[in-house]
């Protein structure tokens, strides 16, 4: 009686377990855990390793974030450098071999070009990044190369669902490319107008949107602004037209509201990534909040 008991039990876990178990990802930053749900659905459990309100450059490998690593069959990241001071860490305490290279491991830069490559190394320039600037999540089109790459690997790995994956994909595109459309049509007062950033987290947003940076609050990338050089940026906001001085959600607000104060020109917080505020909720609610914000001091 026992035996059968048994092997009655074992039919019934047997029956009512999935199919198949979702895949384990761990993502590096918010946008690409925005992508995978966009893409998979209920097909992948995502653990995001950062917010909006980090920067992500200095993050620490904490270990709740390695044992995510762990566990995890895929991990999404930026790349081109930007989790250079964690990533690897992780990667190396986690010591999963699914995810250190091949399949399982993603990195988006290697599905674009990117801009602001530098052509020598110089550590008098600040921190540059050698694979260039790591922040293209603000242009809408690499945004859709990346998510096609991304798409193809969760098809590697889950061939069982790959029909689930190519159907997401292209309802994804589908709304991402009238999105676009829509954006870029929204944007068009903003083209040509004159911005002063904090960080050069915009130079995609700038290219897409045709805005022009004139200054920056950084002397140089990753270097805090001195009252110097901060001082010597108010005539090039006075003179220029600005139209903002831009900053991201997790950047101290010190130094663009002491511009502003001197200047006139308005400070806009932009999200850079989803939950950088309230209306960024996914990837669309990113962009629309990002030009209305931008919309709203063109006014």
């Amino acid at each position: 009686m026992k035996k059968y008991f048994s092997a009655a039990l074992v039919l019934a876990v047997a029956i009512s377990a999935p199919a198949h178990a979702s895949l384990k990802v761990f993502a590096c930053e918010p946008e690409w855990g925005s992508l995978l749900q966009e893409l998979a659905g209920d097909k992948v459990t995502v653990d995001v390793a950062t917010s909006a309100l980090q920067d992500v450059h200095q993050i620490e490998a904490k270990p709740s974030l390695i044992a995510k690593v762990r566990r995890a069959d895929l991990v999404v990241c930026t790349g081109a450098d930007l989790e250079v001071g964690w990533l690897p860490q992780l990667l190396r305490q986690a010591s999963n071999p699914k995810v250190i290279s091949g399949p399982g491991n993603f990195m988006a830069a290697s599905a674009i070009t990117t801009l602001e490559k530098p052509t020598q190394l110089d550590r008098a320039a600040g921190d540059v990044h050698p694979q260039g600037n790591p922040h293209f999540q603000m242009d809408p089109y690499r945004v859709l190369t990346i998510a096609k790459a991304l798409d193809a690997r969760l098809v590697q790995l889950d061939a069982e669902n790959a029909a689930v994956y190519q159907k997401r994909l292209a309802d994804f595109s589908a709304r991402w490319s009238a999105a676009i459309k829509r954006w870029e049509a929204k944007a068009a007062p903003l083209k040509g107008r004159k911005i002063i950033v904090q960080h050069g987290s915009w130079v995609y947003l700038e290219h897409w949107l045709s805005l022009e940076r004139i200054g920056a609050l950084e002397p140089k990338p990753g270097v805090p602004p001195t009252s110097a050089h901060l001082a010597s940026l108010i005539g090039t906001a006075k003179s220029g037209n600005t139209l903002a001085i831009v900053r991201a959600a997790y950047q101290d607000p010190k130094s663009s509201q002491w511009l502003s104060e001197r200047t006139g020109v308005p400070t806009v917080v932009l999200p850079l990534t989803v939950g950088g505020d309230a209306q960024s909720k996914d990837l669309f609610g990113l962009f629309d909040s990002t030009i209305d914000k931008l919309l709203s001091v063109a006014k």
